[in-house]
């Protein structure tokens, strides 16, 4: 079959019209970043994910030769964040530092998500954890878990618990939950906010993530009775794992960052080998040490991917073990 000049004339400028339009495209990803990148906190200035991002966002900026700014966006338990990060555009510039509220808890908490934590993001690295502690005011007559959990079961609801965020409201459920304990749940808008209540005697009680808490945690204005990871923790190392007196018990605070859908595998990569590399300099680990951090061994994006599955699983066991509601 024979084809005619026009045909062929059009069939080389469908071609060429390609071609400009990938140009453009491999171009932006080979010069990846070319811009400043925006890191979208969940949560506000002061709180434990919030100090890490900083740290991570310092030292990805000195190896991107680009500024990576914080943008604390606060509120609804992760979601307005969450939220802005899902509609993005997937072009490596909007990444997302982020905890298990956002991606395994608030999937089984909140009615009508407007996200899907699989779907809408695209995992780039595990960074690490931050473990919670079970504090009371110091007016509180007990100095063990088992001490707390007579007197909260010998004096119901005179007791309150602060929740700033869903990892801290399904910590602090499961402990009533296992414990039978009567504790009041009293809900906050920041981690440093219940920690100030906590402070002031407006709550007795607060599972606070050490990132949180821990400048207050070495003074005398708390008193911390159990690290509520099964290992403890190695920053607490005199502090008891709360798995001794409640065997089973758990319940951790992972932090890890992601992108909008959609994100080139090419960048998707790259981040991950800069944050790797990162997250093993010894001098980063001694630097979210001081802010109650526990860097994690790195992962690539797909062994991420399938923990962030795996932990959303957990959380709704967790939820429903609890039997709390969806609001």
């Amino acid at each position: 079959m024979k084809h005619s000049p026009l045909r062929r004339a059009l069939a080389l400028g469908a071609l060429s019209a390609m071609a400009v339009v990938a140009a453009p495209a491999a171009q932006a990803q080979g010069s990846y970043p070319s811009n400043p990148i925006t890191l979208v906190v969940p949560f506000a200035a002061g709180s434990g994910t919030d100090a890490v991002a900083r740290v991570v966002a310092t030292r990805l900026g000195e190896r991107l030769k680009q500024p990576v700014i914080v943008d604390n966006k606060a509120g609804a338990n992760a979601q307005i964040a969450a939220n802005h990060v899902a509609k993005a555009k997937p072009d490596g510039y909007t990444l997302f530092m982020t905890t298990n509220t956002s991606h395994s808890a608030n999937p089984w908490l909140v009615k009508g998500l407007k996200y899907d934590p699989v779907k809408d993001f695209t995992p780039v690295a595990r960074v690490g954890e931050l473990p919670f502690a079970l504090l009371v005011h110091p007016s509180v007559p007990a100095k063990t878990v088992q001490e707390l959990i007579d007197y909260a079961k010998a004096n119901p609801d005179r007791l309150s618990y602060g929740t700033p965020n869903s990892t801290s409201l399904v910590a602090s459920e499961t402990f009533k939950y296992v414990t039978h304990a009567q504790i009041t749940s009293v809900p906050y808008k920041s981690s440093p906010q219940a920690l100030t209540d906590l402070m002031g005697n407006q709550i007795q009680v607060y599972v606070a993530d050490l990132g949180s808490a821990w400048g207050t945690i070495k003074t005398d204005r708390v008193r911390t009775l159990a690290v509520t990871a099964a290992k403890g923790s190695t920053l607490l190392p005199n502090v008891p794992a709360i798995g001794k007196t409640l065997p089973g018990f758990d319940i951790t605070s992972w932090n890890g960052i992601f992108g909008p859908a959609g994100m080139p595998v090419e960048i998707t990569e790259r981040l991950n080998t800069e944050l790797q590399a990162i997250l093993k300099d010894k001098a980063v680990q001694e630097q979210l040490a001081q802010v109650g951090f526990e860097v994690w061994p790195t992962a690539t994006p797909a062994e991420f991917a399938t923990y962030v599955k795996d932990q959303m699983a957990r959380w709704g066991q967790l939820v429903k073990q609890a039997g709390i509601e969806a609001q």
